[in-house]
């Protein structure tokens, strides 16, 4: 099941009662070559259990997810994985689902809630956008896609080369009776066509597959001359980078040396972000909201285009009094929630899960900031809104 799929199944969870058990691990690899989540697992596991009395339906749902963990844990992980979400309630209709993917989740966790929590897989979805990566040279090309919402199983093909491209190897070929003038004119010709031809295919790839950034990869001074002419003007606005790798680079080596780009990208989208939320909430237009409370209200009217919010869950803060009043005010159904059980005030990680689900609901893009300080203003939320419900119209 791909990731925002799973998304939206979560957050159509109707509480039941039952304890719902949602578990982040972070599967890299210690200083051993060793995963270290097991043991760390099992004693939580086990200290949460004495939260439940004996026998109780609510012990029993807890002890058959706790069986199903254990038992996909030691059986259903790939070694590939270096993150590993799990989402369980037996009570609820034997909820069960999971996800394994290439990045990892900062820590360890463990919630009981009455409902999945889901910033951390929000917030592993947005950190993770997917790109393209096309590695030419003359002769050759390969084109990779990296990162997006696919998980790792064992029926998913987990290399990331979607499409390699061979021509007429031109290298070293003699020139025979040719004239070098006409030899040469010839050699460009199957180069060019070779780059026409590669970038027909990646115009098609991240055109069907929905891709956003790319980054070129290859000899600066023979094939990007070429190349980057052949690019239509939808994929040169998506190029994030160009880097000199050359054909004997490893797929692990070029995804390393690429995700270092994107993650450079990524916080500067988040200063440029935050720059336009903060100019918007504060223009007479009224078209920005800063704090919990406000993007909460918008968030329920459907007036939010995107939603900020600090990746750092301690930098969000809010008046409990203020959002209990805003979730009051708009009745369930009507209020871009999915659940009639409103979420708990006192409890953070709900509020910060209810602002992701009404974001998701009304067709919100979703944006996680990594430096919690850009949001030291907004206290850790903000938006920029569609329209402003109290805007009148000049004449």
């Amino acid at each position: 099941m791909k990731l925002n799929d799973l998304m939206q199944k979560l957050i159509a969870v109707e509480p039941s009662g039952f304890p719902f058990l949602s578990v982040y691990l972070n599967a890299e690899p210690n200083e051993q070559g060793r995963d270290a989540y097991g043991a760390w697992l099992k004693r939580e596991l086990s200290e949460q259990a004495d939260n439940y009395e004996e026998e109780s339906a609510e012990a029993q749902s807890f002890n058959a997810d706790v069986e199903r963990i254990n038992d996909f844990i030691e059986n259903s992980v790939e070694p590939s994985a270096n993150g590993i979400a799990i989402f369980a309630c037996f009570g609820a209709d034997e909820f069960f689902e999971t996800a394994q993917i290439e990045v990892a989740f900062p820590n360890n966790r463990l919630f009981t809630f009455d409902r999945p929590h889901i910033f951390p897989l929000a917030r592993a979805i947005d950190q993770n956008p997917k790109y393209a990566v096309l590695w030419a040279d003359t002769n050759k090309a390969d084109i990779y896609i990296f990162g997006g919402e696919n998980h790792l199983d064992a029926e998913t093909e987990t290399s990331a080369k979607v499409e390699e491209i061979q021509n007429v190897v031109t290298q070293g070929t003699k020139v025979g009776g040719w004239s070098q003038a006409r030899y040469q004119r010839h050699i460009a010709n199957f180069h060019l066509q070779h780059a026409k031809e590669t970038v027909d295919e990646l115009d098609k790839l991240v055109r069907d597959a929905r891709i956003e950034h790319l980054i070129l990869c290859g000899d600066e001074r023979t094939i990007m001359p070429i190349l980057r002419p052949q690019l239509s003007k939808e994929l040169e606005d998506k190029v994030v980078e160009t880097l000199n790798l050359n054909q004997y680079d490893s797929e692990q080596k070029i995804r390393q040396a690429t995700l270092e780009v994107m993650q450079n990208q990524n916080q500067a989208g988040d200063e440029a972000a935050v720059e336009r939320m903060t100019g918007a909430a504060k223009a007479a237009a009224g078209l920005g909201t800063l704090g919990v409370e406000d993007t909460l209200a918008a968030l329920s009217n459907g007036q939010v285009e995107e939603l900020l919010i600090a990746s750092n869950f301690n930098a969000i803060e809010y008046s409990q009094k203020k959002v209990k009043r805003v979730l009051r005010e708009y009745a369930p159904g009507d209020d871009n929630s999915t659940s009639d059980e409103l979420p708990k005030v006192r409890e953070p990680r709900q509020i910060a899960d209810e602002l992701i689900i009404r974001a998701l609901n009304s067709a919100a893009k979703i944006k996680f900031i990594e430096d919690e300080s850009l949001l030291k203003e907004a206290h850790g939320v903000g938006a920029v809104l569609r329209y402003n419900m109290n805007a009148t119209a000049n004449t």
